[in-house]
């Protein structure tokens, strides 16, 4: 009871017209794992589960065709082409590109019976299933030796699977009973499997010294990672395997940041170009602020010049070039008229008896002076 390859010559002009019945997977689309082979006959399809001797298979290319009996595996063919049903023939088992690998498999789930009163067709897409969706619920921690801290990452991205082993995926990944499995019917399941694994994968990633900024580019250093972690549930289990994993964004917690934002300008004040170029940039700063202080901008300067002198060697750099520059903007700062002077106060206005500066204020907004009863 099994298959047999239809030659090429019988099958030419209208199938429906040579054989009694047609088997095809109708709904195989791209989300699809597996799906029940329909029964098509000159009125369309037919609504009955038993396939008849003599009935015709169509086989496409990257499809699986497993053919059942009372729930048992008879026969298969990973070939693509057409095959009739010959319930008195021994099984074929068309190895196709899996070769010898589905043979202990086999063994495992063979069925030798004799009384074909349920047969049915199932297809296993064995065609790469791009594009499913993940993201961490919760951020994975991350030991960077780089920032020696322990950091928090999320990461989204998608991530594909491949049946590499179709009679384990039906007997242990497919629900009994089920005629159309897709991939979000058994995603919750799987997607916690996957993140558990993608959490394994990247501490193994930390273990080896990668950093963390380098995580969204090593994508296929990840694949591996994670094909190693689910090689005993999803591989040797259910015949499944992770192909790839594209990491579309990672982001880093509040703390996380600021450690890497600190660590990294720490590092760049390390060289000493970039930290001449911060003191310069520093004290231009700092003298436009000077020469624009409302207090004077020579008491301004003068105190500029005391805290760069209390800096000491860190603006020993720049101390030549800075301090031509201050001298220049304190000459050409206006000075304020003396005690008395010449200039006419208005009305309210007061001269500081002790810096001469002219107020309108109770207090000297130059050195604090009370203003004179």
């Amino acid at each position: 009871m099994g298959i047999i390859r239809a030659a090429v010559g019988s099958v030419t002009g209208a199938l429906s017209d040579q054989f009694l019945e047609v088997v095809e997977p109708v709904n195989m689309g791209a989300q699809t794992l597996m799906t029940q082979g329909k029964l098509k006959n000159k009125s369309g399809f037919a609504s009955s589960d038993i396939i008849s001797n003599g009935s015709c298979v169509h086989v496409y290319d990257n499809q699986f065709m497993i053919l059942t009996d009372g729930g048992k595996i008879i026969d298969y063919t990973a070939e693509p082409g057409y095959f009739i049903i010959d319930n008195s023939s021994a099984p074929s088992l068309f190895q196709g590109q899996f070769k010898a690998s589905l043979k202990d498999v086999w063994e495992r789930f063979k069925y030798n019976g004799t009384s074909p009163q349920s047969q049915k067709v199932y297809y296993i897409n064995t065609q790469e299933i791009k594009g499913i969706k993940f993201g961490t619920r919760n951020a994975i921690n991350y030991f960077d030796s780089f920032y020696n801290a322990e950091l928090f990452l999320r990461a989204f991205g998608t991530y594909s699977i491949q049946v590499t082993n179709p009679l384990l995926f039906y007997a242990n990944g497919c629900p009994r009973n089920a005629t159309q499995v897709d991939v979000p019917d058994i995603n919750e399941q799987y997607l916690n499997e996957f993140l558990e694994a993608l959490q394994a994968a990247i501490n193994q990633m930390s273990a080896d010294g990668e950093r963390i900024s380098f995580v969204a580019s090593k994508s296929a250093t990840l694949s591996k990672y994670m094909a190693d972690v689910l090689d005993d549930s999803w591989k040797e289990l259910r015949g499944l395997e992770v192909v790839s994993v594209g990491i579309g964004s990672i982001s880093y917690d509040e703390e996380s940041q600021k450690l890497i934002n600190m660590r990294n300008q720490g590092a760049m004040m390390q060289d000493p170009t970039i930290r001449e170029g911060f003191v310069q940039s520093a004290v231009a700063q700092g003298l436009q602020n000077a020469g624009s202080n409302p207090a004077g901008a020579g008491a301004a300067f003068m105190g500029m010049g005391m805290g760069m002198n209390a800096a000491g060697g860190f603006m020993q750099g720049a101390s030549a070039t800075n301090a031509a520059q201050m001298q220049q903007q304190a000459q050409a700062a206006p000075e304020a008229p003396a005690a008395g002077g010449a200039r006419q106060k208005q009305p309210g206005e007061w001269f500081c008896p002790e810096c001469g500066t002219l107020n309108a204020g109770k207090f000297c907004m130059n050195c604090g002076t009370k203003k004179p009863e």
